[in-house]
């Protein structure tokens, strides 16, 4: 669903239409349970992303569309926030995997700001893709250490939900946009300590701050990895 919120700013972007439905929607079976579970990815408990101790994710299901419009009919109503960056890349590391490196997340991240224009430093929030998944979480971390360096407050909305596959994106996308309105960001839950090769902790307490930008990221299974900015209305 991160891919149809770039596809539908695409369209806009370059003249193919003047507003878009985007989003995503999924639900569970027992096909999908089974699917996840034969991985080996699936937690016992409550998942706990970016935690050293993380053993699996949490399934969930949902959906969430936004609507997307061209600035110049807007109007008199308010928008929410200003789709100013996107990004996709793939690694083609493996296919439920990402490269050690974070190569496909890294350069994901990288094209959206290039796209929006913002360096680093301007991002107050990441939504992260934060599974709660060995590989996933210590790929991401690494990414983010290498896009940041210093790396913004960051907050995995699974660790509430779930991951809700096809839907995840969509749904983060307005939770993350939610928190770019308001000025307020919430915290990952489950988390105690960090994993000890990139020591990053996400935010642990609900905290008012002043945003400009936030990101969103969606990194899934093939190394298909999607970075969107949200920029302040």
């Amino acid at each position: 669903s991160a891919n149809s919120i770039m596809y539908g700013t695409q369209l806009i972007r370059n003249g193919f239409a003047r507003r878009a439905i985007v989003g995503g929607v999924d639900s569970l079976a027992k096909f999908t349970i089974n699917g996840f579970n034969s991985l080996g990815i699936l937690s016992p408990g409550y998942c706990k992303p970016f935690d050293k101790d993380r053993n699996g994710l949490n399934l969930g299901e949902g959906a969430a569309f936004l609507v997307l419009e061209k600035e110049e009919d807007i109007g008199n109503r308010q928008p929410y926030c200003f789709i100013s960056g996107y990004g996709n890349a793939n690694d083609a590391y493996h296919p439920s995997s990402l490269s050690e490196n974070g190569e496909g997340p890294f350069r994901a991240m990288q094209g959206a700001l290039q796209r929006a224009g913002l360096k680093p430093v301007d991002i107050g929030f990441v939504g992260t893709h934060g599974t709660g998944t060995e590989n996933n979480d210590e790929v991401e971390s690494k990414a983010m250490l290498r896009i940041f360096g210093i790396v913004p407050p960051f907050a995995s909305a699974k660790s509430k939900i779930g991951h809700t596959l096809g839907a995840s994106a969509a749904v983060e996308a307005v939770f993350n946009i939610i928190a770019l309105h308001h000025g307020e960001i919430y915290p990952s839950l489950n988390f105690t300590n960090p994993i000890e090769s990139t020591g990053l902790s996400p935010v642990a307490s609900t905290q008012k701050l002043q945003l400009s930008h936030v990101m969103s990221n969606s990194f899934g299974f093939g190394g298909n990895c999607t970075s969107l900015i949200f920029s302040k209305a």
